[in-house]
């Protein structure tokens, strides 16, 4: 007797994560055009991005060291480093842009214009 076809998913597993990924930059993202001005200072920006890559180097090592590890069904299978799928170094920059877009607008929603108090 053969059997049922077999049903993909949509989308696929191994986008789960990127996917993840560009739906908080898109929920994020008009914040910018809102005043949140983040990518409009983009030194102040890297600043805020920098403390990503310890956490990153702590994951290269931990993955390393079979601490933890990403599981491959779930990724698109590009690998930065040995167990480090792309989509996890982009988690590293990914979600503090967003942090930082929506702490942007509510400091500037709270405080008004700048140097104007409410």
């Amino acid at each position: 007797m053969p059997s049922a076809p077999e049903v993909m998913a949509f989308p696929p597993d191994e986008w789960h994560y990127a996917l993840a990924l560009a739906a908080c930059l898109a929920v994020t993202l008009p914040l910018e055009f809102a005043g949140a001005r983040v990518y409009r200072r983009p030194r102040r920006l890297v600043r805020a991005l920098a403390p990503a890559l310890l956490f990153l180097a702590w994951d290269v090592v931990a993955i390393g060291a079979g601490v933890w590890e990403i599981s491959p069904v779930y990724t698109l299978g590009v690998r930065l480093a040995p167990g480090l799928p792309v989509e996890e170094a982009l988690f590293f920059v990914t979600i503090p842009l967003c942090a930082l877009l929506t702490f942007e607008t509510v400091r500037r929603i709270r405080v008004g214009k700048v140097g104007e108090r409410r």
